[in-house]
């Protein structure tokens, strides 16, 4: 059973998400918060799998909200939720520990999806602005030299993964453009998230682009555009 806090500031798109998620057999709506103060509160008395975060809220905004329920590291994992595009809190949430980005017209079954992909422990973004929002806000930075650094402590086939994974192949088609088996592939990307201390696929997506690895427009070869992040 996947246990679900929604944290919105309107009350009406709450009920909503509670009561599509609730009628799913593999879901359970343990509560509701609304604003960023009460997300954080509930998300550390109930400890939730996923934690539905808007983006914009009275008190505390879900950008930092998501930080500090990131870092207790009680393995509740966030999943925002917002009707922007684009959006600047967006990116800063991933690089605060968001595992999901979906925006609210998804249709629900999406949603639905993006709850148990994110629930597992993997990354999902709106498959309308994976690499576009990834690579517009990175683009702003300069490479962090202090990022680079950390990707020293890569083989250079974990290097070869990362950049695969930063593209949005999934590990099947990572394990066929590096000619290994798929579980190889599996643990490489393992030993990538303990290395760096990456919590999912969306960290190490957006380290991939901050340390300069991977650049805007770049692909690797072979490596075709996704339309989101995948298992």
């Amino acid at each position: 059973m996947i246990t679900v806090l929604v944290a919105d500031d309107q009350a009406m798109i709450r009920a909503g998400f509670a009561a599509l998620l609730g009628a799913q057999p593999d879901v359970q709506v343990v509560g509701e918060a609304a604003d960023g103060l009460e997300a954080v509160t509930a998300a550390r008395d109930l400890r939730p799998d996923v934690v539905l975060m808007d983006v914009r809220m009275p008190n505390l905004d879900g950008l930092e909200a998501t930080r500090r329920i990131a870092s207790t590291r009680h393995g509740t994992k966030v999943l925002i939720l917002t009707t922007f595009d684009i959006d600047d809190y967006v990116y800063a949430a991933l690089r605060s520990g968001a595992s999901g980005y979906l925006l609210k017209d998804a249709p629900p079954d999406d949603l639905i999806t993006a709850v148990r992909v994110v629930a597992r422990g993997d990354a999902l973004l709106a498959p309308s602005v994976t690499r576009r929002l990834i690579e517009e806000f990175a683009a702003r930075r300069p490479a962090d030299e202090r990022d680079a650094l950390r990707l020293n402590a890569l083989t250079g086939r974990e290097l070869d993964v990362l950049r695969l994974l930063a593209s949005g192949l999934a590990n099947a088609e990572i394990a066929e453009r590096l000619t290994i088996a798929e579980e190889t592939v599996k643990s490489h990307v393992g030993r990538i998230f303990a290395k760096l201390g990456l919590r999912d696929r969306a960290q190490a997506v957006v380290l991939a682009y901050e340390s300069g690895l991977v650049t805007a427009g770049s692909h690797p070869p072979g490596a075709r555009r996704a339309p989101g992040l995948r298992p």
